[in-house]
């Protein structure tokens, strides 16, 4: 609704609850996503990522790349979400933004 609102891309995908929340315990460091943020957003986001990884050459080879460093499905989804918000946001801050009269 307010575009001048979202200042960053780590603004937008905290909005989207695509921003990557610290989840480590032990030795293992890992991410979870956020929980909070627009559902529907996040769905369009899970959207997007699932047809990519269907249809799209590179989002592929990107899960086959994490796949052999040791990374869960879950896990590629997020960093692909957070990917995705990233671009969103660059086309978002590229529109101008009307001036109420």
């Amino acid at each position: 609704d307010n575009p001048v609102r979202i200042t960053s891309p780590a603004k937008f995908a905290h909005l989207c609850g695509a921003a990557p929340i610290h989840a480590s315990s032990g030795t293992r460091t890992r991410y979870r996503l956020n929980r909070g943020g627009n559902r529907q957003a996040n769905r369009a986001l899970h959207t997007i990522v699932t047809t990519r990884l269907r249809t799209d050459e590179r989002t592929r080879a990107y899960l086959a790349r994490r796949t052999t460093e040791g990374k869960t499905r879950r896990e590629i989804t997020r960093c692909l979400k957070r990917y995705v918000a990233r671009e969103i946001y660059h086309h978002i801050a590229a529109t101008p933004v009307p001036l109420a009269a």
